[in-house]
């Protein structure tokens, strides 16, 4: 049963506490073993996938895929993302979080090792393998953090998200210069990123043959599916927060580069301003969840968010080379506070580490599908108007959507479902 849903200043902590007492035992060493193994494996869930980008001039010549086809190697993992994300409870139920954790790892080095084979089949099939093993992890580790770390949910969110962001900047803008460096061809490049996914498979490995009390009773616990939760309006204000601002997120980074080039910036610069843009996402990623609670409210920071992407949107509208550092910083922080809070409404809004799997399948399943069709639809309604005012629009209107949607997530109270 949920908690009393009677908003009061105490319920959140107090209620989140008490609805994880297992997670007691995850202290001192254990910690710190179990916090670096989630930075770890969520520093691998975007360079596998973001590298492709940088390398997709290369990868179309050398191939001789369309442009089309090259394009769908971006969203092809975005579908995974929401496809599979239902399957990710059954899997934590039926194996437990530690060993699927363990399996997305291996799934990502043999889609890693599929890319390496001289086919074009060979390297949309490792790009689904990998999509599937990262679509797992990201809805397991919302729910380890909610298990293991209850008391230090904000901090953790934050490391997680923070390495997401970290994770997908290294490899927008290390990966060229790795393959200048190295001389290796692209395929060799892109297996370059299975090596991280190795040292958190062998980082994580002792963890799955561990059965402490914790782990018992968090797999009995587990074991009961959440009926009724998509019947929850609460479910679906943290499934709306989360798909609008995914939609956002992927769509602004499709089109920047090529909005800032039509505005007469170099290619080359206009790809630096969209990495530039993600660093600046680390540090909104990792502060908004740490300071929700201390300085601002949750529905607070995630209007001050979108406030912050209305700026940096409207100033590419109006002034797109002009004042490009200070629309990337503005978007970088505002994008970056966004999916952190996505992350920590799922995490806040369980009661427990059941529910929040639950939760995290139900809100990334259709936010990763509506973030799929962001930069086809925003690429579609360019072509119809002929600019980029029209498309700019269409992401600010949804800006407001979107803060609703997370006042309505940031309320201190818990889903439903049995």
């Amino acid at each position: 049963m949920t908690p009393d849903r009677t908003p009061t200043r105490a319920a959140h902590a107090p209620v989140v506490a008490a609805a994880a007492p297992p997670a007691t035992g995850t202290g001192g060493r254990r910690a710190l073993y179990a916090g670096a193994g989630v930075v770890l494996l969520a520093l691998n869930l975007r360079p596998a996938l973001v590298a492709v980008s940088p390398l997709a001039g290369t990868i179309r010549a050398d191939s001789g895929m369309s442009a089309a086809a090259t394009s769908l190697l971006t969203a092809l993992p975005l579908l995974c993302f929401g496809l599979l994300a239902p399957l990710a409870p059954r899997l934590g139920r039926r194996f437990g979080t530690e060993r699927s954790l363990l399996g997305t790892m291996a799934l990502i080095c043999l889609g890693t090792a599929l890319r390496m084979l001289d086919a074009v089949g060979a390297l949309f099939a490792g790009t689904v393998v990998i999509g599937a093993g990262i679509a797992v992890a990201n809805v397991l580790l919302p729910g380890l953090i909610k298990r293991d770390f209850p008391a230090r949910a904000g901090l953790m969110t934050g490391l997680y998200s923070m390495s997401l962001f970290g994770g997908a900047a290294l490899a927008a803008g290390v990966t060229v210069p790795v393959q200048q460096a190295t001389g290796l061809d692209w395929r060799s490049t892109l297996a370059c990123w299975g090596g991280l996914a190795v040292l958190a498979l062998l980082f994580w490995l002792p963890r799955t043959g561990r059965r402490t009390r914790v782990a018992r009773a968090a797999a009995q616990e587990a074991a009961h599916p959440v009926r009724g939760l998509w019947r929850d309006p609460l479910a679906w204000q943290v499934t709306g927060y989360m798909g609008l601002q995914s939609l956002s997120y992927y769509a602004a980074a499709a089109w920047l580069p090529t909005m800032l080039t039509d505005a007469g910036m170099s290619a080359g610069d206009a790809g630096w301003m969209l990495s530039f843009s993600s660093l600046l996402g680390i540090a909104g990623s990792f502060l908004a969840p740490v300071v929700v609670g201390r300085r601002l409210r949750a529905g607070v920071l995630a209007a001050v968010g979108a406030l912050l992407c209305a700026a940096a949107l409207t100033g590419v509208l109006l002034a797109p080379a002009e004042g490009a550092y200070l629309w990337m910083v503005l978007l970088g922080l505002g994008q970056g506070a966004a999916i952190s809070l996505a992350l920590l409404f799922i995490v806040q809004r369980a009661p427990d580490a059941r529910h929040t799997a639950q939760l995290s399948s139900m809100a990334q399943c259709f936010g990763y599908v509506l973030a799929a069709t962001g930069p086809a639809v925003l690429g579609a309604v360019h072509d119809a108007s002929g600019s980029w005012a029209v498309p700019l629009a269409v992401l600010l209107a949804l800006l407001l959507p979107q803060v609703a949607a997370g006042w309505g997530a940031a309320r201190p109270r818990h889903v439903t479902g049995r």
